[in-house]
């Protein structure tokens, strides 16, 4: 059964929604299987009705996105797309991304999930005291656990934030990089001040971190420390041996919180330190109550639309397999 409706939007939204020539509403068009027609402000969706009201709810999701970044590219469409149109279920049962909005109130307003394993994410670090999130490069695994740290200290539920990662990458080591130990690990560190610079203002960043309300450390600097009233994050989680990953657990004091992120597909350990902390982690910690694995998937990836297509081509030339990720059904683990 057709189904017409019609939304008003601002010049500016008008504008960026509709793209160049209409180029945005014709890819839109394609991906959800409505009919798009632009006249200044007002915008006509006409399709099968359930289409015509995920397109509906995916306006109102690129309206959120505009409002917020001031304008928006293809690759936040597609995502935005493939996250309504998605029939994973969520934890209530139900589909789409609505709602779950990270309110930062900075250089960001607010972060809202793009896919509903965004959204699950979000859910399970709010819920949680020890949240594990698995998946592929792009899907907002850090990203979003660093905006859902600012959250939690600007709503005073934690005194500090501290961010950490395991100092190897890519089979790099240490000593072949120039200058001094701190100029040595900052280039390890580089994305997690991304992601702040991108959340937060300059100046409030600063003030942050001369308070030391944001800490960012190398992962072997947290040994012997009792981390109490604190949201911590460990990110690349995959290059932790399995001694530093209990390290890291044993860390979380009294009213912290703890969110686990990695991409098991990407293990930079020297081959005879194989085994991965985080892999070790989803097998101990999997029937544990109060410990949350979520699985992102190449459906969540929000980055350039390449990375989903080359996310998709390294898995069907590998078959798969790559890294050894026979145990994704216990890395999924739902422990409650």
């Amino acid at each position: 059964m057709a189904d017409l409706k019609e939304i008003f939007l601002t010049p500016h939204e008008a504008q960026s929604i509709f793209g160049r020539s209409d180029e945005n509403l014709r890819y839109l068009e394609d991906m959800l299987g409505v009919r798009l027609v632009g006249r200044g402000n007002l915008l006509k969706i006409k399709g099968g009705t359930s289409n015509v009201e995920r397109a509906m709810d995916v306006i109102s999701q690129l309206q959120s996105l505009v409002k917020n970044q001031g304008t928006i590219h293809k690759h936040d469409i597609l995502a935005v797309a493939d996250g309504m149109r998605s029939d994973i279920p969520e934890e209530n049962g139900t589909t789409g991304v609505s709602g779950a909005a990270i309110l930062i109130d900075s250089r960001k307003k607010e972060i809202l999930p793009r896919t509903p394993g965004q959204k699950s994410y979000i859910s399970a670090i709010r819920k949680y005291d020890l949240t594990l999130a698995i998946g592929p490069a792009g899907t907002g695994k850090t990203y979003l656990a660093v905006a859902c740290a600012v959250e939690a200290v600007k709503k005073g539920q934690f005194h500090r934030v501290i961010l950490t990662r395991p100092a190897i990458e890519a089979g790099e080591r240490l000593g072949f990089l120039p200058g001094d130990l701190e100029e040595k690990i900052k280039p390890y560190l580089q994305p997690i001040y991304d992601a702040l610079y991108d959340i937060l203002r300059y100046e409030e960043l600063k003030r942050w971190m001369e308070r030391r309300v944001i800490e960012i450390v190398p992962l072997a600097y947290m040994r012997g420390r009792t981390l109490s009233e604190a949201f911590i994050i460990l990110d690349e989680a995959q290059n932790t041996t399995c001694e530093q990953m209990k390290m890291f657990l044993t860390r979380l004091g009294m009213k912290s919180k703890a969110v686990i992120t990695g991409d098991i597909t990407q293990i930079d350990l020297p081959l005879n330190e194989r085994n991965s902390g985080l892999i070790d982690a989803s097998r101990v910690l999997k029937d544990i109550q109060g410990v949350k694995f979520v699985r992102l998937s190449r459906r969540d990836v929000v980055r350039h639309p390449l990375v989903k297509k080359i996310i998709n081509a390294y898995e069907h030339h590998h078959g798969g397999k790559e890294h050894d990720i026979s145990y994704s059904k216990q890395a999924e683990g739902e422990a409650d």
